[in-house]
């Protein structure tokens, strides 16, 4: 009986691993990992193609752009019990699986949530809005079908702010590039990741403060 026993338990364990194996999907390419599961039975395939795809499409160009030393291991996790659109923590993106199915077309939340990963600020010197704000950058800078998603950089309103984040910020990011000095978002990011952020970086990248960086932006903020 003993025996049987612990035959029993035996398989039971192999099934419980097997499940878990098929649960989880691993992809391998050009030196990422990406590890990908879900407890969201209804997910479609096709979804799920492009969401890896579009992993293997960014990652290594922000990781190239921003963050050469960023993790090379990364996990997906499309969660029922999740209710949010994404967050990610500790090299892992858990997707809504509620926004997948109202918006299978938001495929660069991907990329915003990744770059994320890349930018390991760790206990950051810098605000949310900054954070946030890069993140969005990048997703303008290098999604890959924003159009589809009908996302955009918004026009800008008299209410705004720069420290509204996301894409409001990252529309003001978009124009310092392109009309005060290139490199300025690249050159902030840097200062996030290892700690040495001050609000008098801007001045000292672009010959401005933030506020009066804004104040030119309100004056023509064509991007």
């Amino acid at each position: 009986m003993k025996k049987i026993s612990i035959l029993s338990v035996f398989v039971m364990l192999l099934s419980a691993l097997s499940l878990q194996l098929k649960a989880q999907e691993i992809t391998k390419k050009n030196g990422y990992t990406l590890s990908f599961e879900s407890n969201f039975k209804a997910l479609d395939p096709q979804l799920k193609k492009r969401l890896i795809k579009t992993f293997f499409e960014v990652y290594p160009k922000l990781a190239k752009e921003y963050n050469p030393s960023t993790i090379k291991e990364v996990k997906f996790f499309v969660d029922t019990a999740y209710k949010g659109v994404a967050a990610t923590a500790d090299g892992k993106v858990t997707f809504s699986s509620v926004w997948m199915v109202k918006h299978p077309e938001d495929i660069d939340v991907v990329t915003h949530e990744v770059m994320h990963i890349v930018q390991d600020y760790g206990r950051s010197v810098g605000p949310g809005w900054l954070t946030e704000g890069i993140a969005d950058y990048a997703r303008y800078k290098f999604g890959v079908d924003n159009a589809g998603a009908k996302w955009s950089l918004p026009a800008l309103k008299s209410e705004h702010s720069y420290k509204n984040s996301y894409r409001i910020t990252a529309a003001f990011f978009a124009w310092i590039e392109k009309s005060v000095k290139p490199g300025t978002i690249k050159a902030v990011d840097a200062a996030l990741r290892d700690h040495t952020y001050t609000k008098e970086i801007w001045t000292k990248l672009t010959g401005k403060d933030l506020d009066a960086l804004w104040a030119d932006y309100a004056k023509n903020s064509e991007v």
